[in-house]
């Protein structure tokens, strides 16, 4: 009998999967924080209903010792979701602060349904250290061992040091074939290839939410190998020791004139295998004035953040400032060249066709890095560069993604207390509407999720967990508790209390995502890895088009996900949203420690 391997067997799943109709599962009426609350924490629930006219008679909590606590007089009258228009009702048992672990029963049709949560001191501890995890996993060029991969091991893939210089990035010194190294660095998402623009915006998310909650990231232990953590004397923290991991693959991709290329990939999208596997040619792709400015940001705030250890890094804060430096002198010089990759193909062999990260509009680019450069060096001439990018940016406050970074810039100035007058005016205008939805409108207590525009491609990281963001930052600034409690609203949301019922994070709750857009946990003897962030509910439903996925027919927006392989417009992850994951989720446990 000839024997079927593993790898057989999945892709035979994946094609028959890829041609059936798939429905998630029903995650019932109860939509709550599935990971738990802290104490002190507000703590609320949603139930959704069938029928306006089948409202909840009873609400009631058990506890461990088999008390009842009734909660009856903390329900809401039955609310509408303002995007699907379905009836819901809200119970508050805020008052409940034993640590503990309680049931929250609801009588309807004399019927009883249950869920369970808890209430510690710091209930998300472990998320924010998965989460962080989740980029040893991502990790290229070396294999994942244990006691490190934690029941996850896998074989090395992409050594990537015989990655080729590809037509649209030869030069004189370094013409078309040139073969150069660029190990390291985390693979960008569910698919294999390393792009330096999101790779910049991750770590700028990285290194400034390290800079916010200095101390309580100091002590988080990881469980990752110790080549890069350094010395007794001066030892990197964890999470300064894994961000090293992909700033040194970075620091490969700067050409010897100071720009930077702009992604290291295949020229097609790997089919769903282990990295071993992979047999596709590597190569460095253009050099755009996007990656040369998000690089500089980059770099100048990684010679800054890591100041503290030289001992350790040797000349990594001078090599990386000098990086910096000469990818913001290329850009200078080379203001405009944009990634347009049907245009790059029409020119240039092999044609490339996976993520493109294409931006047409630097600006916000330029103000970052400027930012970071004069918050490193002082210099009065990066001081007129922010001053001169932001003119032109204008008064339109947008959050920030991989596409628009200028409030990375703009959080910068406010946390070092500039001198270039930068108030905090904007942002906390940009947060108020939002807030004061969470009071008014919201089904699910939340300031996030009660706009068709909160749903697009990346949701749940770019929408909820940024906004929730933007609260730790307004909570800092200001000292209003308001910003915490919303903030904690949006990180409810990710884990439940939602429109789907999923918690978002996998591996997470009694309902998480299970079966995410990545090769990495799809090609797994195990499975999925804990700790990653789904990209969320996208009515675009882009998938659709491409894959032949099949979404139900009227789904509201805030529904619009499938937990299902092929669905990489909802149920994607990748490095960029899963920063912001563990961002708000250290930045809350964090604030919840003695």
């Amino acid at each position: 009998m000839r024997k079927i391997s593993v790898f057989c067997i999945l892709s035979a799943l994946a094609v028959l999967s890829s041609c059936t109709h798939y429905t998630n599962p029903d995650n019932g009426p109860i939509r709550l924080n599935q990971l738990g609350f802290a104490p002190e924490q507000e703590k609320t629930a949603t139930i959704t209903l069938s029928d306006e006219r089948l409202a909840v008679s009873e609400v009631f909590v058990l506890t461990e010792n088999g008390d009842t606590i009734p909660l009856s007089s903390h329900l809401s009258p039955v609310i509408l979701n303002p995007i699907s228009g379905k009836p819901c009702q809200l119970v508050d048992f805020s008052e409940l602060r034993e640590p503990g672990v309680y049931t929250l029963s609801i009588v309807r049709n004399n019927e009883i349904t249950s869920s369970r949560f808890t209430i510690e001191p710091r209930p998300y501890k472990e998320l924010t250290r998965a989460a962080l995890r989740a980029f040893y996993h991502q990790r290229a060029s070396m294999a994942t061992e244990e006691p490190y991969a934690e029941g996850y091991a896998r074989p090395a893939g992409h050594p990537d040091d015989h990655v080729l210089v590809h037509a649209s990035a030869a030069t004189d010194l370094r013409p078309e074939g040139t073969v150069i190294s660029c190990p390291g660095g985390w693979y960008d998402a569910g698919d294999y290839n390393k792009y330096i623009v999101n790779s910049g915006y991750t770590m700028g998310v990285w290194l400034m939410a390290y800079e916010m909650n200095k101390a309580y990231f100091d002590t988080l232990s990881l469980n990752i190998p110790p080549s890069l953590r350094g010395g007794t004397e001066g030892r990197l923290p964890d999470m300064l020791a894994e961000a090293m991991y992909n700033i040194r693959w970075m620091m490969t991709m700067q050409d010897l004139d100071g720009g930077v290329y702009h992604k290291l990939t295949t020229p097609n999208f790997e089919k769903f295998i282990r990295p071993d596997q992979c047999k596709q040619q590597r190569y460095v792709v253009m050099k755009t004035t996007a990656a040369a400015l998000d690089f500089a940001a980059t770099m100048a705030l990684a010679a800054r953040i890591y100041a503290p250890y030289k001992n350790t890094l040797g000349r990594f804060c001078v090599e990386a400032e000098e990086a910096a430096l000469c990818a913001y002198g290329w850009a200078l010089e080379h203001p405009d060249v944009y990634y347009d990759q049907p245009k790059m193909n029409e020119e240039f062999q092999p044609t490339i066709n996976t993520g493109a990260y294409d931006d047409f509009d630097v600006r916000d680019e330029f103000l970052w890095a400027a930012t970071e450069l004069y918050l490193l060096t002082g210099d009065d001439f990066y001081k007129s560069e922010i001053i001169n990018h932001k003119s032109q940016i204008g008064s339109v406050y947008t959050p920030a993604v991989w596409g628009n970074v200028a409030e990375l810039a703009y959080l910068e100035l406010l946390m070092h207390n500039d001198q270039l007058q930068i108030t905090n005016d904007q942002l906390l205008a940009h947060l108020e509407s939002y807030l004061n939805e969470a009071t008014t409108v919201s089904v699910y207590k939340s300031p996030y999720g009660n706009r068709e525009s909160d749903f697009f491609w990346g949701c749940n990281s770019e929408g909820c967990c940024w906004r929730g963001i933007e609260c730790l930052y307004a909570y800092r600034l200001t000292g209003d508790n308001r910003y915490m409690v919303n903030a904690q609203r949006c990180l409810n949301y990710i884990l439940g209390q939602n429109a789907t019922g999923f918690c978002y994070v996998t591996g997470f709750g009694a309902h998480p995502t299970s079966h995410p857009h990545h090769r990495l946990s799809y090609s797994h003897p195990k499975g999925t890895l804990p700790g990653f962030l789904a990209g969320g509910p996208n009515p675009d439903k882009q998938d659709a088009a491409t894959d032949g996925v099949k979404y139900p027919k009227n789904v509201p927006a805030d529904e619009s996900y499938l937990d299902y392989q092929p669905s990489y417009a909802s149920n994607e992850v990748t490095i960029n949203w899963n920063v912001t994951l563990f961002a708000l989720s250290a930045g809350l446990d964090a604030l919840s420690q003695p």
